[in-house]
């Protein structure tokens, strides 16, 4: 089987100001809060990126911060596969259980979320470069 690498990672954000300025003050990440229409979603560059805001040296990753509680409270990860559907079943063969339906993320990708066996929330992403 082909490795899926980890491409991003996710932090729960009681106030995404502050995440703002904490991380930009204390890692020179570059910070992005994105609107309504994106969860109110806040990006964290931490390597520099391409214009299509891909990562340009090869093993380190971006993130982001999504609001506390809304999907959980925990960090995650986020696993690139190349085929979302496939991987779905493959999370459920092997005892994982699959969080709501698959989301379109635009000029991302398509992911879901999942638990895996010892209740972690994990994500899923079928990038769209992965296609081209």
């Amino acid at each position: 089987m082909k490795s899926s690498p980890v491409t991003h990672f996710e932090m729960p954000a009681e106030d995404n100001k502050r995440a703002k300025e904490f991380y930009e003050s204390t890692f020179g990440w570059k910070m992005q809060q994105l609107g309504e229409e994106m969860g109110n979603y806040l990006l964290a560059q931490t390597a520099e990126t391409d214009n299509k805001n891909m990562v340009k040296t090869p093993g380190v990753i971006n993130g982001g911060f999504f609001k506390k509680g809304e999907y959980g409270t925990s960090p995650h990860v986020v696993i690139a596969v190349e085929n979302l559907e496939d991987h779905m079943k493959l999370v459920k063969q092997h005892g994982g259980k699959i969080q709501g339906n698959p989301q379109d993320i635009p000029e991302i990708g398509k992911f879901v979320m999942f638990l895996d066996t010892e209740g972690n929330r994990v994500c899923m992403l079928q990038p769209l470069q992965m296609n081209s």
